[in-house]
């Protein structure tokens, strides 16, 4: 079942059209990764789907009906740009933001003593906002996002200003989450976490999807039938073994093996390559290759521009 369902949805702002015709659906306990380049139309789209703007054109379905006012109870919302009121203490604010959600100030109070001590934050609990670093706002806001346990998460990039043992922590909780069942879209630009913690993507460029699916599916897509190989130093491949079947695209050699990146021509089969392998060198290694999702974001951005040129 799809949680939301965004429906051919269109956006213009003056002269300029932020979305266009855009369709996508969310799987309910999705970890959805909404991709593309600054300015190609995400903001847009997280802004519609917390009602803080409506579309043009198109609608969006949440649970099965049209997104209405109360459904914004049930959606956790972390902007890119923050949002905190520097002069209030930080355990007063987000127990007053947390009671706006709906939570009882007793329930908040336990829960909140519980995300401060797990974000190690609890000292600051009586001081100012604007006393804490940029990361332990960071920190704050996003313990507000989800104490109230929201079915559907919006988290626009969420790791932004993060150090590494912090940015880890953010992603077990993300992921922590999604086992408990909630389903999160999160926009960002760091294709690592993406390849980490999603499960599927959209890529938008230019107010238009380009790009949607499952990501296994996705690299098995734009995968190049290429190769990581490793023999023993003894038993190297020399050029003979190289034809218009097998062609080599690296080779970087060790202390006692070497590495090659060797690309498979199409219509013949990975086994076809194994075979040759063993019957010519010792391999200590063996996998295929897939394209990272750094690399197919790439590239299909460049391709949808060039095309996007010519016309």
């Amino acid at each position: 079942m799809n949680i939301v369902e965004v429906q051919e949805v269109t956006k213009r702002y003056s002269n300029h059209t932020a979305l266009n015709k855009v369709s996508l659906s969310v799987r309910e306990g999705a970890v959805f990764g909404l991709l593309g380049p600054n300015g190609a139309g995400k903001t847009t789209l997280i802004r519609i789907l917390n009602r803080i703007t409506f579309p043009d054109e198109g609608r969006i379905i949440f649970q099965g009906h049209p997104l209405q006012a109360e459904d914004v109870s049930k959606i956790g919302y972390l902007p890119e740009e923050r949002g905190l009121y520097k002069k209030m203490k930080a355990g007063e604010q987000a127990l007053y933001l947390a009671q706006l959600k709906g939570m009882s100030a007793s329930e908040a109070k336990k829960r909140l003593k519980q995300k401060f001590e797990q974000y190690q934050i609890s000292d600051w609990w009586n001081r100012p906002v604007e006393e804490l670093s940029k990361g332990m706002q960071q920190k704050l806001q996003f313990i507000i996002t989800i104490l109230h346990k929201p079915s559907f998460l919006i988290l626009d990039e969420p790791f932004s200003g993060f150090d590494p043992i912090n940015t880890n922590l953010l992603k077990e909780e993300i992921m922590n989450l999604s086992r408990e069942g909630a389903t999160i879209i999160l926009s960002t630009h760091n294709m690592t976490s993406v390849e980490e913690i999603c499960n599927e993507i959209a890529l938008i460029n230019k107010s238009q999807k380009i790009l949607e699916g499952n990501i296994y599916d996705i690299k098995q897509q734009f995968k190049q039938n290429t190769f990581s190989v490793e023999v023993t130093n003894d038993n190297r491949l020399d050029e003979s073994f190289f034809n218009d079947i097998f062609q080599m695209i690296s080779q970087k050699e060790g202390e006692h093996t070497t590495s090659y990146v060797i690309r498979i021509a199409e219509g013949h089969e990975s086994n076809e390559l194994l075979q040759k392998l063993t019957q010519d060198c010792n391999i200590t290694s063996f996998a295929e290759m897939l394209p990272s999702m750094n690399d197919i974001f790439i590239q299909q951005v460049e391709n949808f521009n060039k095309e996007h040129h010519a016309e």
